[in-house]
């Protein structure tokens, strides 16, 4: 991917990656999108918010190692600074989650201020925060549409939903739709759709194309150009705690990362632009 020219490129946005429905590529696609800006030039911060953690391990996080991760950010006993970790990639900060995330809503839920805690961990009390240290931040949701997700659409500036191309796939959109809104009228008003980028993409199965052309015709423009083809490449990598990217940089899904990549930055320049 070639790199943007810092000098143009868009600087400190905070992008929620985010679909209530598991298996759809999500942390795929944040660990993927997040790499190939990396490797093109930007500062990026990973925040994974998932109890699960695969975001973490398919980084190299080992779940023994993370004394500090982002449910003590949530919870308030740390700093973002204190949990933030480099990885295997350049440019690449990780804010790796354990388990204990899972039980975060119950513990959040009597503080007024609970949908607003990863908001101020991340901009913080002084102009910018992480912003002023990174040029993109990626927030990986929990696969659910709960206080988690929240915070991180709370905090963010768009919303980036991975969507698989199955015969369901516009089904809980709307729900996850709804939840967009709902942030924006009462908690984050500047709050958009980045995109919908489609995954998992099988050109042998006319299914996929249909899908395809249905979401396009019903999104319209949000929906990404850039396809993510299904690529037993993307599947391997986790398993061995490194992006698909580095992997193997030539697989088909690895090039479909670069390709969104950049229309990612090109829509946040135009956006900027306009």
């Amino acid at each position: 991917m070639p790199s943007h020219d810092p000098q143009h490129a868009p600087r400190g946005t905070i992008i929620a990656v985010a679909n209530q429905k598991g298996g759809v590529g999500k942390t795929t696609t944040a660990i993927n999108l997040g790499s190939a800006l990396a490797l093109g030039g930007q500062r990026v911060l990973l925040v994974d918010l998932d109890p699960q953690g695969n975001a973490s391990t398919g980084l190299g996080a080992e779940v023994i190692s993370r004394a500090r991760s982002t449910y003590d950010v949530v919870s308030g006993e740390a700093a973002i600074d204190d949990v933030i970790r480099a990885t295997g990639v350049d440019r690449l900060a990780l804010a790796p989650a354990s388990a204990d995330l899972s039980g975060a809503d119950i513990e959040m839920v009597s503080d007024p201020n609970r949908a607003r805690r990863l908001r101020t961990a991340l901009r913080g009390p002084e102009k910018g925060g992480m912003l002023e240290r990174y040029d993109v931040v990626l927030i990986d949701c929990p696969p659910s549409l709960n206080l988690l997700t929240v915070n991180a659409m709370t905090a963010a500036d768009s919303v980036l939903v991975p969507l698989q191309c199955e015969f369901f796939a516009l089904e809980g959109l709307s729900q996850l739709l709804g939840t967009i809104r709902r942030v924006q009228s009462g908690l984050n008003r500047s709050l958009r759709i980045h995109g919908i980028v489609l995954t998992m993409f099988d050109r042998r199965n006319r299914l996929s194309a249909q899908v395809e052309a249905d979401v396009r015709e019903t999104l319209g423009d949000v929906v990404y150009q850039t396809v993510i083809p299904r690529n037993v490449r993307l599947s391997e990598a986790p398993s061995h705690a490194v992006p698909a990217l580095v992997y193997d940089r030539d697989c088909a899904g690895s090039r479909a990362y670069r390709r969104l990549a950049e229309e990612l930055l090109d829509r946040a320049a135009a956006t900027l632009a306009a």
